[in-house]
């Protein structure tokens, strides 16, 4: 069977408001933002950020899929359940988290469908680095084009309805995600600047350096520089007689004031600056403080507005989420030769939640009751 031509057979001609470029292939657009490697080092320098994208990927929960054949429903809960992912794990939700996790961290989740040679099966799925993938600008961006790095090239991937990927937050016109981490780069310089310096504040009261001042008197004037180099000495033998757990008292003669260096100093109060900071990066990343191990004073109703907006959250990323997990199962479906319409149904974020909802259905079922009273006295 003949191909099509690029002309017949994308959709690209049908977005107007798409800018064209000059020539086909013109160029390409890396899966990993310019600050990858400053996302990550924010990740590591700051427990509090990579803790907060873990309560993300683990509230995010796991999904249920429903078919309409039950026969069908069971093989496809039993490849779901034991498909490999990046050869060490198995399940769905393995691939999901890691998934969500790079789309969290770098604005773009890209993942693989690994399947035999001949493409008659799926053998598991992968999670791949976002930095080794580009997508090409003058692709189709209802079915775009990525490259991948081979060496020093980036080559187009050739199989690549085999590819599962995901753009958290994209700007508009943009195929390419962004990172939730954005904007969080120099909140986070500022709050390492701060940590590394109570390192150091602490680092030189805990070795305490000393100036000893030798003021001699007009008598002492002939045999000042002598008696300096003597002092000297002798403090010098008792500080290494103290550092091995020996005391030596230092005995001298004359005026002599021995002080700490930098002890009239005070150490600034870092509460409310590295408060102010940590503030910033938990409204960036929408987890309540209590989720974090932070005693800060909350009251009840807001811990539930804090709750109900992280629910929000979870249920934008999950959204996200639900393309790549129809186009496994059609996929797997597709493949095995069977067809049935695929219903996601999500676990409840919490305990909390559930009873809110039970609740409502009892208020619900309770006002119905007195309504069909009243219209039936």
């Amino acid at each position: 069977m003949r191909k099509r031509t690029k002309a017949h057979d994308s959709r690209w001609g049908i977005i107007q408001t798409r800018p064209r470029p000059l020539w086909a292939g013109e160029g390409s657009v890396s899966l990993a933002p310019a600050a990858y490697p400053v996302l990550l080092g924010i990740r590591q320098a700051i427990p509090m950020v990579d803790a907060a994208l873990r309560r993300l990927v683990r509230l995010a929960g796991g999904v249920k899929i429903t078919c309409g054949d039950p026969g069908i429903q069971q093989r496809l809960e039993e490849f779901l359940s034991r498909v490999p992912v990046n050869g060490i794990n198995h399940g769905l939700g393995s691939f999901l988290d890691g998934h969500l996790d790079s789309m969290l961290t770098y604005g773009n989740g890209v993942g693989e469908m690994v399947t035999d040679e001949a493409g008659t099966q799926i053998l598991g799925l992968f999670n791949a680095d976002p930095s080794i993938l580009r997508v090409k600008e003058d692709s189709d961006p209802l079915e775009p084009d990525f490259l991948v790095q081979q060496g020093v090239e980036y080559r187009p991937v050739e199989n690549k309805q085999w590819l599962l990927y995901s753009a958290h937050d994209p700007a508009p016109g943009q195929i390419v995600g962004r990172s939730v981490l954005e904007g969080l780069p120099a909140v986070s310089e500022t709050l390492t600047v701060i940590f590394r310096s109570i390192r150091s504040n602490f680092e030189r009261v805990g070795n305490v350096r000393y100036a000893v001042t030798y003021q001699p008197t007009a008598e002492d004037q002939p045999y000042a520089g002598e008696r300096a180099r003597q002092i000297a000495r002798e403090w010098s033998r008792g500080m290494e007689s103290a550092a091995q757990g020996q005391v030596q008292d230092l005995v001298a003669v004359g005026n002599i004031s021995i002080k700490a260096i930098g002890s009239d100093n005070q150490i600034l109060d870092t509460e409310i600056p590295v408060r102010q900071l940590l503030e910033q990066i938990i409204a960036k990343l929408g987890v309540p403080p209590f989720l974090l191990g932070l005693s800060w004073s909350t009251t009840e109703r807001m811990a539930q507005q804090q709750t109900t907006i992280l629910a929000s959250e979870l249920s934008y990323y999950r959204r996200l989420l639900e393309p790549v997990i129809q186009k496994i199962c059609r996929t797997w479906m597709g493949l095995n030769g069977v067809y049935s319409p695929v219903t996601l149904e999500w676990e409840a974020v919490d305990l909390q939640d559930q009873l809110q909802q039970a609740q409502a259905e009892y208020y619900r079922a309770r006002a119905q009751e007195i309504t069909s009273q009243e219209g039936n006295p």
